[in-house]
């Protein structure tokens, strides 16, 4: 853990990482909060679901137009700016007996207002350590950010249906504007000054790298996502058993994050983790006993924070300096679809022929993705000499130029 060590002795890094972490819980709570307190007060899951579409649909608006702004206006007025609205938004959601067209226009409200964070600190990260710990910053923050996916569900679980239906969404809003408030409290922060983009909005997507990354982040979402919906359905909504698969999968995700962090990309780095994902989903496919299923969550989330680590320091390398705030929101924005779609596509197989069909579908959807970075070898970082351990050519990142 030497690399860790020198990491946190950089200033600002530690605050940086955790206040964004915080800030970021709302990630892996309000949905579920905003499904219990609206199907609270209207008797029904569609109602609760039209709040939740129009929920994702401005979170995947909000990506790529607010990061794109960091330049004009400056990181802490755009953070700041959203980060109000955001959480005066996330509030009124917990508002009891509203219609559901005013939880839904709301609900739009605080998606497209979602303060971008992570696409913020992400772009602050290169210029905060040199290159050689960037692998292990980036590896770190993707790990550490499982421990919303572990807390966030039970937190909500717990404050919603044996507290009040809207207890969950208001300790969402707590932590966002709590942690948003260390974020842009921060020294980094108040004085960034990100570089004009290269070109139009939309011009970083003539990156051959980053296409390819926005790619693998819908697959591993839409896959993650219907691993999810496919467990629920399989072990009951609510049961222990689906809730252990899952925090299992979270707690391996995060284990196996930090244990890959201080190692270097290679050519074949994001092949090995995504096929590890795959693998685990395609076991899951075959049995539906607990056991059985436990163990090949364990295998698959051993490969998803890895993953991520892996797309978040391509990104970072697949632009020019002042387009990476842009790129990182689009990032965001693939992976918001990705799980959008997985979760919808997953509930029609379910629906029509049970959770299993839910796995294979996922395993044939990760087995794609790594395809696709199997042979797509642009913007990914040189393949090593088995013998020497050199990089047999060097790590250039291709870009369609207007």
């Amino acid at each position: 853990m030497t690399s860790y060590r020198d990491l946190f002795r950089t200033p600002g890094v530690f605050r940086i990482v955790i206040s964004q972490l915080i800030a970021r819980f709302p990630a892996g709570m309000l949905a579920l909060a905003a499904l219990i307190h609206i199907e609270h007060q209207h008797a029904s899951y569609t109602a609760a679901g039209l709040v939740l579409a129009a929920l994702a649909i401005g979170q995947a608006v909000a990506g790529p137009l607010t990061s794109r702004i960091f330049e004009r206006f400056g990181m802490f007025r755009v953070v700041g700016v959203t980060l109000t609205i955001s959480a005066l938004a996330t509030v009124s959601l917990a508002i009891p007996n509203l219609s559901v067209p005013l939880y839904t226009v709301i609900a739009f409200i605080a998606g497209v207002s979602t303060p971008p964070i992570q696409p913020a600190a992400r772009s602050l990260y290169p210029s905060m350590v040199p290159p050689a710990q960037r692998t292990a910053l980036f590896s770190f923050d993707a790990s550490v950010q499982e421990v919303i996916w572990i807390i966030g569900p039970v937190m909500v679980t717990f404050l919603s249906l044996n507290v009040h239906s809207a207890l969950g969404i208001l300790a969402a809003a707590a932590l966002l504007a709590a942690g948003g408030v260390w974020f842009l409290a921060s020294p980094q922060v108040v004085r960034a000054r990100p570089e004009a983009p290269s070109g139009k909005l939309g011009a970083v997507l003539s990156s051959h790298a980053l296409l390819m990354v926005l790619a693998i982040g819908f697959v591993i979402s839409a896959a993650t996502a219907m691993l999810e919906a496919a467990t629920v359905a399989t072990f009951g909504e609510g049961g222990i058993q689906a809730g252990l698969i899952l925090a299992v999968l979270c707690c391996a995700s995060l284990v196996a994050g930090f244990a890959v962090g201080q190692r270097e990309l290679t050519r074949w780095s994001l092949v090995r983790r995504l096929g590890l994902v795959g693998i685990g989903l395609a076991l899951a496919s075959v049995s539906t006993d607990f056991w059985w299923v436990l163990a090949s969550g364990v295998i698959a989330g051993a490969g998803i924070a890895p993953v991520i680590a892996a797309i978040t320091h391509m990104t970072s390398n697949a632009v020019a300096a002042g387009d990476v705030a842009e790129a990182f929101g689009w990032s965001t924005t693939a992976q918001f679809v990705g799980i959008a779609g997985g979760s919808a596509l997953a509930g029609v197989l379910i629906d029509l022929f049970g959770g299993q069909m839910a796995l294979s579908m996922g395993a044939m959807l990760t087995f794609a993705g790594v395809a696709l970075a199997a042979l797509v070898g642009r913007g990914q970082p040189p393949a090593r000499n088995a013998r020497t351990g050199r990089p047999r050519r060097v790590w250039r990142v291709a870009r369609l130029r207007a």
